[in-house]
């Protein structure tokens, strides 16, 4: 949350932080961003095959953390990118709404894993309570 809703605009209110300059760390960051988010969907996948939680909430939440997390992956940072590369050559169209899509599918996920998070913990409540 913090990469996405905070460094992303703060740091082009820094001192001496060009458009371009800004972009480029933007891309080093949210593309390191994104392999972390990978890594962590693939170890919480094998979480959750070694663990079986119970119930289709669950798993409707994590397929769509993963849905979310694919489409981001291969089909809007390719975008992203390109518009990036327009940018800072100065040849962008003076609007796009591809950054919207960012944080629209940033906010889907963080709210789809807070989601499992009460899910999970609710789970785990209810079992702990049946065997004790």
């Amino acid at each position: 949350m913090a990469i996405s809703f905070m460094e992303a605009p703060l740091k082009f209110t820094a001192p001496d932080i060009t458009l371009p300059l800004g972009l480029g760390i933007g891309y080093i960051v949210f593309h390191t961003l994104n392999r972390i988010e990978i890594v962590f969907c693939v170890l919480l996948a094998i979480t959750f095959f070694l663990a079986r939680p119970k119930g289709k909430t669950i798993a409707i939440l994590f397929g769509n953390i993963a849905l979310l997390l694919v489409l981001q992956t291969v089909w809007l940072f390719p975008l992203l990118d390109a518009r990036t590369m327009q940018i800072i050559k100065g040849t962008a169209e003076p609007y796009s709404n591809i950054h919207i899509i960012y944080i629209v599918f940033d906010s889907l996920k963080i709210i789809s894993l807070f989601a499992l998070g009460v899910a999970l913990i609710k789970q785990n409540i209810t079992v702990s309570k049946n065997v004790s």
